[in-house]
């Protein structure tokens, strides 16, 4: 059974996307902002950090990235599509929704093709270290799932006694 999600749920979901797009988004400006400074509005502050207007571009596409995840991952909305399914329709929603930001607001020239293998190759690495995430998330809550039947077997078998 799916539990109810509140507005609560999808609000933290934002803030955890967006928190983590901006950790990695200033880690990168200290590293390449001022040799990028030229090339991206994302670095026009250089080394300095993320201008007001980048981060609020991210703090939407956050909550447009938090949106496809409760669409496509709901019950409620999508019934009978298998999860690699969903999963594959959720990154090529997030792709293409990412692509028209990027180009919509000059995150990088759109015709610099390093930077489009850069970006995907951001994507990807974020991508496996995610999927990678949640399956050590899942091996935790099922070891613990696991140590609750246990107890629960051995309380029923000395109760029975």
């Amino acid at each position: 059974m799916e539990e109810k999600k509140t507005i609560f749920d999808y609000l933290a979901q934002v803030l955890i996307i967006f928190g983590f797009s901006m950790l990695i988004l200033n880690v990168f400006c200290i590293l390449f902002g001022d040799s990028a400074q030229s090339l991206s509005s994302m670095f026009a502050l250089g080394s300095r950090g993320v201008p007001a207007e980048i981060a609020f571009q991210y703090l939407a596409i956050s909550a447009l990235i938090a949106g496809l995840r409760f669409l496509f991952f709901s019950e409620r909305l999508i019934k009978k599509m298998p999860v690699p399914l969903r999963t594959v329709c959720m990154l090529g929603s997030v792709l293409l929704v990412t692509a028209a930001f990027i180009i919509r607001f000059q995150w990088f020239p759109a015709n610099l093709w390093i930077a489009w293998v850069m970006f995907f190759a951001c994507f990807l690495l974020s991508f496996v270290c995610s999927y990678l995430m949640m399956l050590l998330k899942e091996k935790i809550e099922n070891q613990k799932l696991k140590e609750a039947l246990a107890r629960l077997k051995e309380k029923e078998t000395s109760n029975d006694e």
